[in-house]
């Protein structure tokens, strides 16, 4: 069968390598000219990336596609056990022995920072998650659902961090049905599912090139920097139209009997607008919520983890988590922070949220002088927003055409594996 897919972003790689191994005569088509989509290296040296992202222990399905397109997982991840630690120690680290229950039980109760209210409230609420097997009604958000527990300290340095982290969205307006699926597979998953697996290189070395060389070793044919314009049926195929007058797109017969449509959620609003009207206006309707990522350079400092929880406010303090990865220069500390659920930050203009970065970092580690801006990236279309009862598109479009990434319904919100996952699924639904 000739199978379209249309974005080469991490679920339209996954529905690539996963359709090409199951024997499908497969063309990847991407508009850019370095693939990854929204997890990407820079397209002029392949070597920065688009900013700081994380994997879990618990993504099995991205960790399985990146080994099978030759990836050395053990080496291309930093693997620590799940921790919110600040910068003076508080907080907690969980154990990377014995049950899950018992391990987050334990990590709780031996958190520095917390008094004695505050550990009880936090394993009281952990406790009636799993009395109510981690479900919770559609339309309760985070915050209404810790309406009576747990304390405001705990809330304030360990519930929403966790909550921006996962789902990108603030804990006023974040799915709690999400967000407990989120905590159900990992801080209370298998053993190794609340991991932490931070990226030792580029991250157009975790999956994209590797997964191109991949496709192109097995006879998959890839069409980097070629816009897919429309499509239309052909009969019972469907027929693409390329922004593009590249000659070897002009001798190939852009008629395929199957489409992946991996793009981002905009994207596939417009292309399926006339095609499927209802499929489009619900794609179209989601929201989307900005990440800035901030590198500075400050005077070295000792950090308890290399990666740290910030204390964040919606005044002075944006950014939730600051990383320190990788060779440092002698004499001085690289640091990457991340401000997830940015839009609020972001009515001030970019250079206020790297100001108050840099006030902030400043006031954590308590240096006075020498912390300076190195760059600033935004992502405004970072994820969509997970808000509670947020209705989302499926991946039938039309018999042929299916939606894969991580818009689409699904119990997680916009994550790697979620997009990964995705692209798995729609190519599995190829006959």
């Amino acid at each position: 069968m000739r199978l379209a897919v249309v974005g080469a972003g991490w679920a339209g790689l996954a529905a690539a390598v996963r359709a090409t191994q199951a024997g499908h005569d497969v063309s990847l088509f991407e508009t850019a000219g370095m693939p990854g989509g929204r997890a990407r290296s820079d397209h002029d040296d392949g070597a920065t990336d688009n900013g700081q992202h994380i994997l879990l222990g618990g993504y099995a399905r991205t960790l399985a596609l990146m080994r099978d397109v030759g990836v050395d997982v053990e080496r291309a991840l930093l693997r620590l056990p799940l921790s919110m630690t600040y910068s003076d120690g508080s907080g907690f680290a969980l154990s990377p022995d014995g049950p899950r229950l018992l391990a987050a039980a334990r990590a709780l109760w031996s958190a520095r920072g917390f008094g004695w209210i505050d550990k009880v409230s936090t394993l009281g609420m952990t406790a009636r998650w799993q009395w109510r097997r981690f479900r919770c009604p559609p339309a309760w958000t985070v915050d209404a659902m810790l309406r009576r527990t747990p304390t405001p300290r705990v809330r304030r340095m360990l519930i929403e961090p966790l909550c921006v982290a996962a789902l990108n969205t603030p804990s006023a307006e974040a799915s709690a049905e999400v967000f407990l699926a989120v905590m159900r597979d990992s801080l209370f998953g298998a053993r190794d599912a609340s991991d932490l697996l931070l990226p030792q290189r580029p991250l157009a070395q975790l999956l994209p090139l590797p997964a191109l060389g991949w496709l192109r070793a097995q006879g998959a044919t890839v069409h980097l920097r070629s816009r897919v314009t429309a499509l239309a049926r052909d009969g019972v195929r469907w027929r693409i139209d390329l922004g593009t007058e590249s000659s070897d797109l002009r001798k190939a017969e852009p008629v395929f009997d199957q489409v992946i449509l991996a793009t981002p959620a905009p994207e596939a609003a417009r292309l399926t607008q006339a095609l499927a009207p209802a499929w489009s206006a619900t794609a179209g309707a989601l929201a989307h919520e900005p990440i800035v990522t901030v590198v500075l350079t400050a005077p070295p400092r000792a950090w308890p983890a290399p990666m740290l929880a910030l204390r964040s406010d919606d005044t002075r303090a944006p950014a939730q988590f600051a990383f320190k990865l990788g060779d440092q220069v002698a004499g001085v500390d690289r640091v990457t922070l991340v401000v997830s659920a940015a839009g609020r930050w972001l009515e001030r203009g970019g250079d206020a949220v790297a100001a108050a970065c840099a006030a902030q970092y400043r006031q954590e580690f308590g240096i006075p002088e020498g912390v300076a801006v190195a760059s600033v990236r935004t992502d405004k279309r970072a994820t969509f927003r997970c808000t509670a009862g947020v209705v989302r598109p499926g991946m039938d479009i039309l018999p042929g055409l299916r939606a894969a990434g991580d818009y689409v319904a699904g119990p997680y919100p916009a994550t790697l594996e979620a997009a990964v996952r995705a692209g798995e699924a729609a190519a599995r639904a190829a006959p």
